[in-house]
């Protein structure tokens, strides 16, 4: 199993839970409970809508996907991997009920990939109500995209900036319309190395990481500031520790001792289903329709970092992610 990542970032996060459990073994299955987190109760119907969901194939992604559909929604599911994420589409249509529920190819490390995706939804689709950037990478090694970015910043930030920037028309047009970024609680140890922002000097897998999920909650806020008055309205958010694929860069690096001592704590860690719910929560709960560029977690708004609440990095941000992207 493939979840040390998200493991850590529990022991970082819960210590005196884990300190509590691991001596005293005392309510075990309340602490897992607590630890399911939030429940979207929302009970919204979308029949009409259309939500696109990037990485959808797996993980938190696809579960969202299940729930929205058997709202009555339009799903697009946009991935790399079309085998799986056809497999995907087909287990979607049967655990919701809706036969509408389709697949679109999406490689989130070539801009090419992400023009041609934008261009074949405005070209198909009449409208969208929801767009959900999801899909992501953790802690990879020192990867570069098809276009020369670092890997993590190019595949979580620049590509889901530059696919929202293509579709915000469509989203507008569709209005009352929403963004939801999967952000993570890794941002609070983040920066953005304008000076360095490929991180060539020291590279590091983890910092990558945070900046790439400080970049999703700036990304955010900015948007919010820029789409005032259009209808149009963002969400940022931490799903939580999830035992899903997004660790399987780093685990085969971990000593063996150290899995097993890590593994017993897999038993607390959030279902894909259970960490989905912010993200479902941010999509259709019908009292934030007036909140926009926050930051969620647990179905509930939390204050992000003091570095996520910078307009002045989150404007500097969008003008370096522009020029990087190619837009003017």
């Amino acid at each position: 199993m493939q979840t040390l990542a998200v493991i850590r970032e529990f022991v970082y996060t819960y210590p005196k839970t884990i300190a509590v459990v691991t001596v005293t073994g005392v309510g075990l299955f309340g602490v897992r409970k607590w630890m399911a987190g939030g429940v979207c109760h929302s009970k919204a119907q979308l029949d009409g809508k259309t939500v696109l969901i990037t990485g959808g194939n797996t993980g938190i992604g696809k579960e969202t996907a299940v729930d929205l559909a058997r709202r009555g929604a339009r799903v697009i599911l946009a991935c790399r991997d079309m085998d799986r994420a056809n497999k995907a589409a087909e287990d979607v249509r049967k655990k919701s009920g809706n036969d509408n529920v389709i697949v679109k190819k999406l490689d989130l490390a070539s801009l090419q990939s992400v023009r041609q995706l934008a261009k074949d939804v405005l070209a198909s689709e009449e409208r969208l109500d929801v767009l959900i950037n999801n899909a992501g990478v953790m802690s990879c090694p020192k990867w570069q995209t098809e276009d020369g970015f670092e890997m993590q910043f190019g595949v979580n930030h620049l590509g889901h900036f530059l696919l929202t920037n293509c579709l915000l028309d469509l989203l507008k047009k569709s209005s009352p319309s929403r963004i939801v970024n999967v952000s993570s609680l890794a941002h609070e140890k983040g920066q953005i190395y304008f000076d360095d922002i490929h991180l060539e000097k020291d590279y590091n897998p983890w910092k990558s990481y945070r900046q790439s999920k400080l970049a999703n909650v700036l990304f955010t806020r900015e948007l919010a500031n820029r789409l005032q008055g259009t209808g149009v309205t963002t969400y940022s958010l931490h799903p939580g520790v999830i035992r899903t694929e997004l660790g399987r860069h780093f685990w085969p690096t971990v000593p063996l001792w150290k899995r097993v001592v890590y593994k017993p704590l897999v038993f607390l860690i959030k279902s894909p289903t259970e960490g989905a719910q912010t993200t479902i929560y941010c999509a259709v709960e019908e009292s934030l329709q007036n909140e926009s560029g926050l930051y969620y977690s647990d179905c509930a708004p939390k204050t992000a970092a003091p570095q996520g609440l910078d307009d002045e990095a989150a404007k500097k941000l969008w003008d370096l992610s522009a020029s990087m992207v190619g837009l003017t």
